[in-house]
């Protein structure tokens, strides 16, 4: 099944897993509000369609996504800027808030925006040759989408300040150094090993995903006593699903699991 949601995006659904690839190859898939619309049309049915279990976003083209249209920028007035900023930060929360894996599929340059949306994923795989910048200071700007939130708490604040002072690029081997990349593949095979991850995570226990990720996504900002009460109440829940039943009987039979995400 695919569907145009726009120009700017395409959206396709195939074994439980939403595909969504930024569309504007000529532009690097430049954020347009066109495409930050899509993006969130695409995650509210992902949140309610039971059948999709997994959403991978890629980009078309020779990028990921440049991020923010710098032909655009200095045009805004500041409410303009306000206002966009605003319509980005809901597609951020909805990404966080998504009790689904979403996963990114860097190629080419993840910069500024662009990175800092596939940082807003749960995980991100990128293809031998993939670069990373958060080139706002270049342009006389601070980060936004979620940038100064998201890098902090993965690489600490002192090595996240400096990749926003300096706005230099890095490789994607120091990027994986960092524990900014899960995994590296080579560029030709790089759209096959993101469908086999993706794959896999779709026939996982995808009720006890939504938990996992919910959980570790706050422990940041909870004590332990709290992420101890969260475990245990989420514990309580996911031990009543088949997937639950289903890994015992598994288990036993010394076979593989087939999870429903029930």
């Amino acid at each position: 099944m695919q569907n145009n949601e726009s120009d700017h995006l395409i959206v396709e659904i195939q074994d439980g897993i939403m595909q969504i690839k930024l569309n504007r190859p000529q532009s690097l898939n430049a954020f347009s509000s066109e495409m930050i619309s899509g993006l969130k049309k695409a995650l509210s049915k992902a949140k309610t369609d039971m059948n999709i279990r997994v959403v991978t976003i890629a980009g078309s083209g020779r990028a990921f996504s440049a991020g923010g249209d710098v032909k655009g920028m200095g045009r805004r007035t500041p409410l303009g800027t306000y206002e966009h900023l605003g319509n980005l930060n809901e597609l951020i929360i909805l990404m966080k808030e998504l009790e689904k894996p979403i996963v990114a599929a860097v190629h080419g340059y993840a910069a500024g925006a662009g990175f800092n949306l596939a940082l807003a994923c749960d995980m991100i795989l990128a293809a031998d040759g993939s670069k990373f910048v958060l080139s706002f200071s270049k342009v006389g700007l601070i980060s936004d989408g979620g940038g100064l939130y998201f890098l902090p708490r993965l690489i600490g604040t002192y090595r996240a300040k400096e990749l926003l002072f300096n706005a230099e690029p890095i490789s994607v081997e120091e990027a994986y150094s960092l524990g900014i990349v899960n995994h590296i593949y080579p560029f030709e095979d790089f759209e096959q090993k993101v469908m086999e991850y993706s794959a896999k995570l779709a026939a996982g226990p995808s009720t006890a995903f939504g938990f996992i990720k919910k959980i570790a996504d706050q422990s940041l900002q909870s004590s332990l006593a709290e992420v101890l009460e969260q475990e245990r109440i989420s514990q309580a829940t996911v031990a009543t699903t088949e997937d639950h039943a289903e890994g015992i009987l598994a288990f036993k039979e010394k076979r593989s699991s087939n999870f429903v995400g029930k």
